[in-house]
């Protein structure tokens, strides 16, 4: 059974930062590019940042320089540490990952994805 389930989610004021954890499992996420996407009621969900099995990582214009999408040695965890962080960054996060999707390729849309966790908010006080 696969598993994501991300952790680390919270309120804090503009400019502050927070970090947050996806722990995989069920799948042989070695092979797999894992990402962070948001959404916020009304609109898509869209794409933050992607890191392939290779380490290659690529980020949305709005948070490159921000945040930083990182995995530990054994790939099953994956963060988003989130710096400076604004009002227009609240939404819900969900990490998901992806065996057909590379970041060489450009932040992926969510239906490439093939597995996604439940989703942790984020909340920005300005």
């Amino acid at each position: 059974q696969v598993n994501l389930v991300e952790s680390g989610g919270g309120s804090v004021e503009t400019g502050g930062s927070l970090r947050l954890t996806c722990r995989a499992s069920g799948y042989h996420y070695r092979s797999y590019s894992m990402a962070w996407f948001r959404a916020v009621p009304g609109k898509a969900r869209e794409g933050v940042a992607i890191i392939g099995p290779d380490g290659k990582t690529l980020y949305a214009d709005s948070v490159n320089g921000r945040f930083t999408i990182s995995q530990d040695d054994a790939k099953d965890t994956l963060f988003l540490q989130m710096n400076s962080l604004k009002p227009e960054d609240s939404a819900t996060y969900y990490c998901a990952a992806g065996r057909n999707v590379s970041p060489y390729a450009g932040l992926t849309i969510p239906g490439n994805m093939d597995y996604w966790g439940k989703g942790i908010l984020v909340t920005i006080s300005s």
